[in-house]
Parts: structure tokens; C-alpha cells; sequence
């Protein structure tokens, strides 16, 4: 059985979802929320942040924030995939993405902020799935209905309908969830 695995990625944390058997009759083995942040540590869940909009300055205090969200996440990832187990391996996830945009290239430094935050919770998400084997694809989360919709030859309002009922009884079901479970099946 064929299992790949989503992810929508936010400041400090990421909806993860398990889907099994995607290429057929997909189902959702997981959906969680994983954090990426280590949240004994306040400001690692926006470490380019000062305060609110105002960019971080200090230099230092982003170098040592960031090496600790590459460390906490790297762990946090190596858990998830371990709990899985043999029996359930993932070798291909999709990590969801807002943008793409470079940071440097964004005037304002409250958003130059928040798009170095996204940057920094979508790379440590991919170098960490990466060390672990697993083959990355992203995909920017304005396209993903779309993406599945030509991989499926349905239309996209059709596969966000499917994707949708996909989630019945799991619980926790919105809209990161299921971008993430889109993506998934999307790679599978």
C-alpha cells in the first residue's frame, strides 16, 4: 500500500496528514499538527519578529533562534516519521506553501518578517523530511486543487469536494488539513 505524506506549513507548526492507498481509493491513515517551534521557547515561533510588526534586529538572537527551530524540528520530524514505523514508510511528502517569494525582495519589514519565517518553517520542514529519505515535492497552496484536479483529469472544485470528504470522522479537518491531504494525493 502506498502512503505519502502533507504538510501545510505556518510559523512554529504544520498540519500533517497520512494518506494510504492515494493512487486508488485514498484514506486518511493520520491528520495531526506537529510543531516546528520548540513551544518552550517563546520566540521561536517568530523569531524574525521583535514584537508585533516590528522586524528582529538582532542578529544573534535570529542566528541562535533559528539553529534551535533546525534542531527541534529536525527532531520532531525523525519522531513522526519513526511512530510510523516499517509498516506504514513514507518515501514521498508535499509540504503546502503560502508563497514563494524571497524575502529580501519585500519592503516592508513587517512582512519581510513574516515571509523569512515562512522561508525558515518551509525549509526546515524539507531538509528534515529529506534527512530521513523521504523525497520532497512543494507545491504553492493557490495551485493544489488545480495540480490534483490535471494529475486526476477531474475538475478542481470537484477534487476540493472530494478532498473535503475525505476528512469525515477524522476530527480536526480544516483548511490546512486538507490542502495537506490534496497535496499528498497529489504526489502518490
Amino acid at each position: 500500500m502506498t502512503r505519502t505524506l502533507g504538510f501545510r506549513v505556518k510559523s512554529g507548526w504544520a498540519a500533517a496528514v497520512l494518506i494510504a492507498n492515494a493512487a486508488k481509493a485514498p484514506t486518511v491513515s493520520d491528520s495531526r499538527v506537529i510543531d516546528l517551534s520548540d513551544p518552550d521557547v517563546p520566540d521561536s515561533r517568530q523569531p524574525y519578529h521583535a514584537g508585533f510588526g516590528t522586524e528582529q534586529t538582532d542578529t544573534a538572537k535570529v542566528t541562535r533562534l533559528v539553529r534551535g527551530i533546525e534542531r527541534f524540528s529536525r527532531r520532531q520530524i525523525a519522531a513522526l516519521l519513526e511512530e510510523f514505523g516499517a509498516e506504514q514508510r513514507v518515501r514521498r511528502a508535499a509540504v503546502v506553501v503560502a508563497s514563494l517569494t524571497d524575502p529580501a525582495s519585500i519592503a516592508n519589514q513587517h512582512m519581510r518578517a513574516h515571509a523569512s519565517e515562512g522561508r525558515l518553517f518551509r525549509t526546515v520542514l524539507v531538509d528534515g523530511l529529506e534527512r530521513c529519505g523521504v523525497t520532497v515535492r512543494v507545491v504553492l497552496e493557490r495551485e493544489v486543487y488545480e495540480l490534483l484536479g490535471k494529475a486526476l483529469r477531474r475538475a478542481p472544485n470537484e477534487m476540493k469536494a472530494r478532498v473535503a470528504a475525505l476528512g469525515e470522522g477524522v476530527g480536526r479537518w480544516r483548511a490546512e488539513q486538507k490542502v495537506a491531504a490534496a497535496a499528498a494525493w497529489l504526489i502518490s
